[in-house]
């Protein structure tokens, strides 16, 4: 997969606010299903729904309880995230944002004629 798509399909599971509310608590440890539903006002079935939509974009990760194999506890994947971080950085990296100026805007010699950009070099031009 591209990074643009996993860009994307990172932005789509985060982008709805219950995933980003489910997302945000477990930043803070490992928690089971009813904990999440109390801490958050959800009915269980909605927590599992979108746990599992968490946990196929491989951002959340499940074990049953080493004790009682009733629980099933969730917590973040630390290195799903540390994926994420990076490509997330890349994208929002403002030193990437480039000096292109629109061609309606350049002068002949690659100067901005409305003042609104600064000079470009020639190999910025195309």
């Amino acid at each position: 997969m591209l990074d643009e798509e996993r860009i994307a399909a990172l932005f789509r599971v985060l982008g709805d606010p219950t995933r980003l509310a489910i997302f945000r608590l477990l930043q803070q440890g490992t928690y089971c299903n009813c904990e999440m539903g109390e801490e958050l006002g959800l009915s269980a079935n909605l927590v599992s729904h979108h746990l599992k939509v968490l946990r196929e974009a491989g951002l959340v990760g499940a074990q049953r309880h080493p004790t009682d194999a009733r629980w099933i506890l969730y917590s973040l994947n630390r290195e799903a995230l540390t994926d994420a971080r990076r490509l997330c950085n890349n994208l929002l990296d403002p030193e990437r944002i480039g000096s292109r100026v629109p061609a309606s805007c350049r002068t002949a010699e690659g100067a901005c004629a409305c003042g609104m950009f600064p000079a470009l070099s020639s190999a910025e031009m195309d």
